[in-house]
Protein backbone atom coordinates (compact mmCIF):
# COMPACT_ATOMS: atom_id res chain seq x y z
CA UNK A 1 0.00 0.00 0.00
CA UNK A 2 1.50 3.37 -0.40
CA UNK A 3 0.57 6.75 1.18
CA UNK A 4 0.13 9.68 -1.12
CA UNK A 5 -0.17 13.48 0.19
CA UNK A 6 -1.29 15.41 -2.70
CA UNK A 7 0.10 18.71 -1.66
CA UNK A 8 -2.02 22.56 -1.77
CA UNK A 9 0.49 23.60 -4.18
CA UNK A 10 -0.61 21.41 -6.87
CA UNK A 11 -4.39 20.88 -6.14
CA UNK A 12 -4.91 24.69 -5.47
CA UNK A 13 -3.67 28.19 -6.54
CA UNK A 14 -2.17 28.84 -3.23
CA UNK A 15 -2.06 32.66 -3.98
CA UNK A 16 -5.89 33.06 -4.80
CA UNK A 17 -8.19 32.11 -2.45
CA UNK A 18 -10.37 29.13 -2.90
CA UNK A 19 -9.24 28.34 -6.23
CA UNK A 20 -9.26 24.68 -7.27
CA UNK A 21 -6.80 23.41 -9.91
CA UNK A 22 -9.74 20.74 -11.37
CA UNK A 23 -7.57 19.71 -14.06
CA UNK A 24 -4.69 18.77 -12.30
CA UNK A 25 -6.63 17.42 -9.63
CA UNK A 26 -8.54 15.15 -12.44
CA UNK A 27 -4.89 14.11 -13.93
CA UNK A 28 -3.47 12.78 -10.34
CA UNK A 29 -6.31 11.21 -9.47
CA UNK A 30 -6.19 9.25 -13.11
CA UNK A 31 -2.39 8.39 -13.00
CA UNK A 32 -3.39 6.72 -9.22
CA UNK A 33 -6.44 4.88 -10.76
CA UNK A 34 -4.13 3.69 -14.08
CA UNK A 35 -1.27 2.95 -11.46
CA UNK A 36 -3.18 -0.48 -10.48
CA UNK A 37 -1.94 0.25 -6.64
CA UNK A 38 -3.73 0.45 -3.74
CA UNK A 39 -3.48 3.73 -2.36
CA UNK A 40 -4.63 6.09 1.03
CA UNK A 41 -5.15 10.09 -0.47
CA UNK A 42 -4.39 12.72 1.92
CA UNK A 43 -4.50 16.24 0.61
CA UNK A 44 -3.23 20.02 1.96
CA UNK A 45 -5.71 23.04 1.96
CA UNK A 46 -3.86 25.01 -0.30
CA UNK A 47 -5.66 28.28 -0.28
CA UNK A 48 -8.88 27.18 0.87
CA UNK A 49 -7.21 26.94 4.23
CA UNK A 50 -3.70 28.78 4.36
CA UNK A 51 -5.10 32.36 4.04
CA UNK A 52 -7.22 32.67 6.51
CA UNK A 53 -5.25 30.68 8.96
CA UNK A 54 -2.40 33.50 8.18
CA UNK A 55 -4.98 36.21 8.73
CA UNK A 56 -6.21 34.66 11.64
CA UNK A 57 -3.24 33.10 13.53
CA UNK A 58 -5.12 30.18 13.77
CA UNK A 59 -1.55 28.13 13.74
CA UNK A 60 -1.25 29.60 17.11
CA UNK A 61 -4.53 28.39 19.00
CA UNK A 62 -6.88 30.48 20.63
CA UNK A 63 -5.87 34.08 22.08
CA UNK A 64 -9.51 35.97 21.01
CA UNK A 65 -13.45 35.17 20.46
CA UNK A 66 -12.42 36.87 16.88
CA UNK A 67 -11.03 33.94 15.78
CA UNK A 68 -14.03 32.25 15.96
CA UNK A 69 -15.29 32.95 12.52
CA UNK A 70 -12.41 31.89 10.84
CA UNK A 71 -12.16 28.91 12.35
CA UNK A 72 -15.34 27.94 11.56
CA UNK A 73 -14.84 29.16 7.73
CA UNK A 74 -11.71 27.30 7.02
CA UNK A 75 -13.12 23.94 8.22
CA UNK A 76 -15.91 24.52 5.94
CA UNK A 77 -13.91 25.78 2.99
CA UNK A 78 -11.42 22.86 3.70
CA UNK A 79 -14.27 20.47 4.00
CA UNK A 80 -15.77 21.76 0.43
CA UNK A 81 -12.09 21.49 -0.99
CA UNK A 82 -12.20 17.57 0.29
CA UNK A 83 -15.39 17.03 -1.67
CA UNK A 84 -13.98 18.42 -5.07
CA UNK A 85 -11.11 16.00 -4.48
CA UNK A 86 -13.12 12.41 -3.75
CA UNK A 87 -15.33 14.01 -7.01
CA UNK A 88 -12.30 13.46 -9.50
CA UNK A 89 -11.06 10.30 -7.06
CA UNK A 90 -15.05 9.04 -7.58
CA UNK A 91 -14.55 9.81 -11.33
CA UNK A 92 -11.17 8.03 -11.72
CA UNK A 93 -13.08 4.56 -10.38
CA UNK A 94 -11.65 5.31 -7.04
CA UNK A 95 -14.36 4.39 -4.13
CA UNK A 96 -13.29 7.34 -1.61
CA UNK A 97 -15.06 9.49 1.06
CA UNK A 98 -13.30 12.15 3.39
CA UNK A 99 -12.68 12.03 6.58
CA UNK A 100 -12.10 15.75 8.27
CA UNK A 101 -10.01 15.10 11.01
CA UNK A 102 -11.54 17.85 12.62
CA UNK A 103 -14.66 16.44 12.84
CA UNK A 104 -13.10 12.91 14.14
CA UNK A 105 -9.67 13.58 15.95
CA UNK A 106 -8.10 15.86 18.74
CA UNK A 107 -4.88 17.35 18.69
CA UNK A 108 -2.90 17.49 22.09
CA UNK A 109 -0.42 20.78 22.28
CA UNK A 110 0.02 20.54 18.59
CA UNK A 111 0.46 16.92 17.80
CA UNK A 112 -2.50 15.03 15.94
CA UNK A 113 -4.12 12.21 18.20
CA UNK A 114 -6.28 9.23 16.17
CA UNK A 115 -7.93 8.10 19.38
CA UNK A 116 -9.93 5.39 17.47
CA UNK A 117 -8.93 3.82 14.32
CA UNK A 118 -11.44 1.46 13.28
CA UNK A 119 -13.08 4.06 11.21
CA UNK A 120 -10.35 4.02 9.09
CA UNK A 121 -9.37 0.75 8.87
CA UNK A 122 -13.16 -0.67 8.51
CA UNK A 123 -13.08 1.46 5.34
CA UNK A 124 -9.76 0.73 3.72
CA UNK A 125 -11.29 -3.48 4.70
CA UNK A 126 -14.38 -3.07 2.54
CA UNK A 127 -11.87 -1.13 -0.17
CA UNK A 128 -13.10 2.40 0.11
CA UNK A 129 -10.39 4.91 0.07
CA UNK A 130 -10.37 7.04 3.40
CA UNK A 131 -9.31 10.75 2.43
CA UNK A 132 -8.12 13.59 4.93
CA UNK A 133 -6.76 16.52 4.61
CA UNK A 134 -5.26 19.64 6.42
CA UNK A 135 -7.95 20.76 9.03
CA UNK A 136 -8.66 22.89 11.89
CA UNK A 137 -8.53 20.59 14.88
CA UNK A 138 -9.68 21.32 18.65
CA UNK A 139 -6.52 21.03 20.90
CA UNK A 140 -6.43 20.41 24.25
CA UNK A 141 -3.89 22.78 25.80
CA UNK A 142 -4.61 25.37 22.60
CA UNK A 143 -7.92 25.48 21.84
CA UNK A 144 -7.46 24.78 18.28
CA UNK A 145 -4.98 24.27 15.81
CA UNK A 146 -4.09 23.29 12.40
CA UNK A 147 -3.28 19.47 11.44
CA UNK A 148 -1.61 20.10 8.28
CA UNK A 149 -1.68 17.25 5.80
CA UNK A 150 1.78 16.09 6.40
CA UNK A 151 0.72 15.20 10.12
CA UNK A 152 -1.87 13.69 8.80
CA UNK A 153 0.46 11.67 6.51
CA UNK A 154 2.35 10.93 9.79
CA UNK A 155 -0.06 9.42 11.42
CA UNK A 156 -1.33 7.51 8.96
CA UNK A 157 1.72 6.05 8.42
CA UNK A 158 2.44 4.57 11.72
CA UNK A 159 -1.03 3.17 11.77
CA UNK A 160 -0.76 1.79 8.25
CA UNK A 161 2.86 0.68 7.48
CA UNK A 162 2.69 1.81 4.16
CA UNK A 163 5.25 0.46 1.63
CA UNK A 164 6.20 4.33 0.61
CA UNK A 165 5.23 7.54 1.34
CA UNK A 166 5.25 10.14 -1.93
CA UNK A 167 4.52 13.56 -1.23
CA UNK A 168 2.80 15.49 -4.49
CA UNK A 169 4.28 19.10 -4.97
CA UNK A 170 4.90 21.85 -7.55
CA UNK A 171 8.65 21.55 -7.72
CA UNK A 172 10.89 18.26 -8.79
CA UNK A 173 11.92 17.48 -4.85
CA UNK A 174 14.84 19.17 -2.20
CA UNK A 175 17.56 21.84 -3.33
CA UNK A 176 20.63 23.14 -2.55
CA UNK A 177 18.80 26.47 -2.60
CA UNK A 178 15.26 27.74 -3.77
CA UNK A 179 15.39 26.97 -7.35
CA UNK A 180 12.51 29.27 -8.35
CA UNK A 181 15.28 32.00 -7.53
CA UNK A 182 18.66 30.08 -7.54
CA UNK A 183 19.02 29.32 -11.34
CA UNK A 184 22.22 27.55 -9.77
CA UNK A 185 20.59 25.50 -7.30
CA UNK A 186 20.95 21.41 -7.16
CA UNK A 187 18.38 18.91 -6.67
CA UNK A 188 19.45 16.51 -3.92
CA UNK A 189 18.30 12.90 -4.56
CA UNK A 190 18.60 11.21 -1.24
CA UNK A 191 18.25 13.57 2.03
CA UNK A 192 19.91 12.59 5.21
CA UNK A 193 19.65 14.50 8.49
CA UNK A 194 23.60 15.44 7.58
CA UNK A 195 22.43 16.76 4.09
CA UNK A 196 19.53 18.89 5.96
CA UNK A 197 22.17 20.82 7.53
CA UNK A 198 23.18 22.25 4.36
CA UNK A 199 20.40 23.20 3.03
CA UNK A 200 19.68 26.81 2.42
CA UNK A 201 16.52 28.12 5.03
CA UNK A 202 15.26 30.02 2.07
CA UNK A 203 13.18 27.46 1.01
CA UNK A 204 10.59 27.84 3.74
CA UNK A 205 7.54 28.96 2.30
CA UNK A 206 5.60 31.14 3.40
CA UNK A 207 2.27 29.68 5.00
CA UNK A 208 1.50 28.16 8.24
CA UNK A 209 2.59 24.71 8.24
CA UNK A 210 6.07 25.29 7.27
CA UNK A 211 7.90 25.18 3.54
CA UNK A 212 10.15 22.66 1.84
CA UNK A 213 12.81 22.21 4.50
CA UNK A 214 10.31 21.67 7.15
CA UNK A 215 8.01 19.13 4.59
CA UNK A 216 11.74 17.52 4.27
CA UNK A 217 12.60 17.27 8.00
CA UNK A 218 8.53 15.56 8.69
CA UNK A 219 9.68 12.84 6.22
CA UNK A 220 13.03 11.90 7.54
CA UNK A 221 11.26 11.28 10.85
CA UNK A 222 8.54 9.30 9.13
CA UNK A 223 11.48 7.44 7.06
CA UNK A 224 12.70 6.00 10.65
CA UNK A 225 9.83 3.72 10.57
CA UNK A 226 11.61 2.17 7.31
CA UNK A 227 9.84 3.12 4.66
CA UNK A 228 10.71 5.57 2.21
CA UNK A 229 9.18 8.88 1.76
CA UNK A 230 9.51 11.04 -1.65
CA UNK A 231 9.14 14.23 -2.91
CA UNK A 232 7.82 14.51 -6.87
CA UNK A 233 6.86 17.20 -8.30
CA UNK A 234 2.82 16.73 -9.60
CA UNK A 235 2.96 19.12 -11.96
CA UNK A 236 4.63 17.10 -14.71
CA UNK A 237 2.17 14.74 -16.05
CA UNK A 238 2.82 11.40 -15.53
CA UNK A 239 5.15 11.11 -12.87
CA UNK A 240 3.01 10.07 -9.71
CA UNK A 241 1.75 6.94 -11.76
CA UNK A 242 5.41 6.23 -13.01
CA UNK A 243 6.62 6.43 -9.18
CA UNK A 244 3.86 4.26 -8.21
CA UNK A 245 4.58 1.42 -11.04
CA UNK A 246 8.08 1.49 -9.65
CA UNK A 247 10.01 3.65 -12.40
CA UNK A 248 12.82 5.92 -11.95
CA UNK A 249 11.38 9.80 -11.70
CA UNK A 250 13.13 12.98 -10.84
CA UNK A 251 12.75 13.16 -7.34
CA UNK A 252 14.49 13.19 -3.50
CA UNK A 253 14.02 10.36 -1.22
CA UNK A 254 14.14 10.83 2.30
CA UNK A 255 16.18 8.38 3.77
CA UNK A 256 16.52 8.19 8.17
CA UNK A 257 19.49 6.66 9.08
CA UNK A 258 18.02 2.74 10.29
Amino acid sequence: MMLIKLGGSVITDKSQYRRFDKEAVSRLCREIARSGRQTVVVHGAGSFGHILAKRHSIQNGYSSKEQIPAVAMIQHDVRELSSMVVAELLEAGIPAVSVPPGSCFVMDDGKLVIGDEEPIRSLLKIGIMPVLFGDVVMDRKKGFGICSGDQAMEALAKMLKPEKAVFVSDIDGLFTADPKKDPDAKLIPEVTEEAMERVSIEQSVDDVTGGVAGKMKEMLDMSKNGMDCVLINGSVPGNLQSLLEGKEIRCTVARAQR
